[in-house]
């Protein structure tokens, strides 16, 4: 049976992979509507925090810096300025395109349960789409919590599952079985890659599950929404 260490480094490998045609199929696969979820998670994270001057942003399972380049522009958009915007993730390969993509912002090789950054020294810490491909989540969230200053924000995006069920989660599952690892598949030459998603997403801790271990990792929820028939869902704890 595969154990934890190999199950992650499987993962890590997969993304390597899609590196190079993974921006495309996101944004194919979500009809260019993740633009806005992520906008929304800065925008909303800025108010929440309520400072004009932020010395350290941190992207964990950041990938090719998507999700950088969005606290980047909202940031100069909303007047506030960041310090330091930190990426950190496994995939060596995705790394290699985020920086080509920003050279500006700072970079780590690293998993979410070992960041190589100092005890409380992010004001935020976000993970989008990322925490899912995490295998050992509970002692990221620990180690979220370590690298955030008190009353540091975690701010997450992702696909996740409610435990009530209705209508419009029986048609999100149908977009999310039967369609999107077929599109994924054809933009990357890998399906399996893409078929790996609605699965880890069906296997996935719930919405009250993940605010659970928030708070069990010392975090106080702040706001949960899920958007676009509930494909997509986004968490913004404080740390205590």
């Amino acid at each position: 049976m595969e154990d934890k260490a190999q199950k992650q480094q499987k993962i890590v490998s997969m993304f390597d992979d899609i590196a190079p045609t993974y921006d495309t199929a996101n944004r194919v696969m979500s009809m260019g509507v993740d633009i806005s979820w992520r906008k929304k998670a800065c925008d909303l994270s800025f108010e929440l925090y309520d400072k004009k001057e932020i010395d350290r942003i941190v992207d964990v399972a950041c990938g090719t810096g998507d999700m950088m380049g969005f606290w980047n522009k909202q940031a100069q958009k909303a007047g506030i300025d960041v310090g330091e915007l930190v990426g950190v993730d496994p995939s060596v390969g995705m790394l290699e395109v985020a920086k080509e993509k920003f050279p500006a912002f700072s970079y780590h090789t690293a998993k979410a349960t070992e960041i190589p950054l100092e005890d409380a020294s992010g004001d935020i810490l976000s993970i989008t789409y990322g925490i899912r491909n995490v295998v050992e989540r509970q002692e990221a969230f620990f180690e979220f919590n370590r690298v955030l200053k008190k009353e540091g924000l975690v701010v997450i995006l992702e696909f996740m599952k409610d435990e009530n069920k209705n209508l419009l989660k029986k048609m999100r599952d149908v977009y999310l079985h039967k369609i999107l690892p077929y599109v994924g598949g054809v933009i990357s030459k890998n399906l399996e890659a893409y078929t790996y998603l609605p699965n880890s997403i069906e296997n996935f801790v719930t919405i009250q599950g993940m605010q659970k271990e928030l708070e069990k990792a010392g975090f106080e929820i702040l706001y949960t929404k899920s958007f676009s028939m509930d494909i997509s869902t986004l968490i913004i704890a404080r740390k205590k």
